[in-house]
């Protein structure tokens, strides 16, 4: 898992391929106005774009989830956002099977820690970090960027 701000996100470019892409959307467009929903930038690359209300720290802990095949780049464009984390290797409780068609396993287990993301950070998520996101008491505006490993 990495946290940082947009300002240093150039320092991340050189970690895959298509992080330097996601980083251009990001400096290309204006994140308050895209509309709601996914685009497909590229091969092996997408960007959800979600303004909900935040969730309660038991609701998001229902869907504590990770990924097999793709690596989240999760930015907070506005609003507070806590998000529970723990690594795979320690989590015991799975939830069901792995999902391949929606990339996505489950768990029962608890974060060992949770972090905040305000305007303009975000949270590189490697398939080894289980992640439950989006609490908060407000609005949150963020995009999710799906990157195929």
């Amino acid at each position: 898992m990495i946290i940082d701000s947009l300002h240093n996100a150039a320092t991340y470019h050189d970690l895959h391929p298509l992080f330097s892409k996601a980083f251009e959307f990001v400096k290309e467009n204006d994140l308050m106005n895209l509309p709601e929903g996914t685009i497909q930038i590229e091969d092996g690359l997408k960007v959800i774009i979600s303004q909900k209300n935040g969730k309660t720290t038991e609701e998001s802990l229902k869907k504590f989830e990770c990924h097999n095949s793709n690596i989240d780049i999760q930015i907070c464009v506005k609003g507070a956002e806590t998000i529970g984390w723990k690594p795979r290797e320690n989590c015991s409780q799975p939830k069901g099977e792995y999902d391949p068609v929606k990339d996505v396993l489950f768990f029962a287990d608890e974060p060992d820690m949770f972090f905040n993301l305000k305007d303009s950070q975000f949270v590189i998520f490697y398939p080894g970090d289980v992640h439950a996101p989006m609490i908060g008491e407000d609005v949150i505006r963020k995009l999710v960027f799906k990157v195929k490993i």
